[in-house]
């Protein structure tokens, strides 16, 4: 008996933006027979479903591969369109499915609707996720990559994550090669984009590589190299995260971004602070309180103030109690 083509997630499981795609789909109440998820492992660059690739040559994630409208039969080969940004697939996904939705779907579980109601609470979901969460200050890779002000916290850094930007490196090396050998037939558009994220990832790969030496065995460009990577870790901890941090209480309406409902800005808004909750130390077993402290104690409390944080804290304590968050996070906050 054949079935209806099913949508397919590509993710990998510690990326946030996937995980804001993973949070609409448990919100709105899809099915397992509506969407198949698969892990790619972008740290590698191998091995990937070739309809994926096919769609998606950049290789990023998310990517939602959805059968397009007018092949949703049994007896029509199925064509298929890739959606690559998170705004647009959780955006559509809201949209795919609601309380009135009667083809195509195969669960009965409520299906929120996730879109504001109002022209006002729209602007604020656009700033919020557009102009904020989507932001160079709010970058989660630069936060990521550059978490390290001194040389103990550099040292550390290179355990968590020089394995994670070799792989990646050596991914998009190959896919630069294969790109001009013709092995794989792409735009000069996706050459550059590889080439754009290979120059981001050198220096920061150098910097972590000789993160073990003392500042005074250092080579002069290695001197240089790492003074720039502090440079840019304190400008992102200590500057850009508390304007980022500062306009997103100024926005938010509590206790979710936009009151009482969940909105398509709360799943971009989870992911973030979730990971920012986990660099700063904090855990699923935190209260909202206690994770403003501790993001306070890293970031540095001359820059930043508790007081105008408590409104992430009352976020906290009420994406814990959403069924997208405990699916996601429940078992341990990545």
């Amino acid at each position: 008996m054949s079935t209806l083509p099913k949508a397919v997630l590509y993710y990998h499981p510690s990326s946030i933006w996937s995980a804001v795609a993973r949070l609409a789909v448990e919100e709105k109440g899809y099915a397992p027979e509506e969407i198949d998820f698969k892990i790619v492992d972008i740290t590698k660059g191998e091995n990937y479903d070739p309809t994926f690739l096919r769609l998606n040559p950049k290789a990023t994630v998310p990517t939602l591969v959805v059968p397009l409208s007018n092949t949703l039969s049994e007896d029509v080969d199925s064509r298929y369109k890739a959606l690559t940004d998170s705004t647009v697939i959780v955006e559509f996904l809201d949209k795919s499915r609601s309380s009135l939705s009667r083809t195509h779907t195969t669960s009965t579980a409520p299906a929120p609707a996730l879109t504001p109601a109002t022209i006002a609470a729209t602007s604020v979901a656009k700033t919020i996720v557009y102009d904020i969460l989507h932001s160079d200050e709010a970058s989660p890779g630069r936060l990521k990559f550059y978490d390290a002000r001194d040389d103990a916290a550099l040292k550390k850094l290179k355990q968590a994550v020089l394995p994670v930007l070799k792989g990646r490196e050596e991914a998009l090396k190959r896919h630069i090669a294969d790109g001009e050998s013709g092995a794989v037939q792409v735009s000069e558009k996706t050459k550059q984009f590889w080439a754009d994220k290979l120059a981001w990832i050198q220096p920061v790969a150098r910097v972590l590589e000789a993160a073990d030496k003392a500042t005074e065995s250092l080579s002069e460009s290695e001197k240089e190299e790492r003074a720039a990577f502090f440079k840019i870790a304190k400008q992102g901890w200590e500057t850009d995260l508390p304007n980022v941090l500062a306009k997103l209480t100024k926005e938010m309406l509590g206790p979710f971004a936009l009151g009482d409902q969940l909105s398509i800005a709360d799943m971009h808004l989870i992911a973030w602070f979730t990971r920012l909750v986990t660099q700063a130390g904090g855990t699923g077993g935190d209260d909202g309180k206690t994770v403003v402290a501790k993001i306070e104690e890293y970031i540095g409390s001359e820059h930043v103030s508790r007081k105008k944080l408590g409104k992430l804290g009352t976020f906290w304590d009420a994406i814990k109690g959403t069924r997208s968050w405990q699916k996601l996070y429940g078992e341990g906050v990545f």
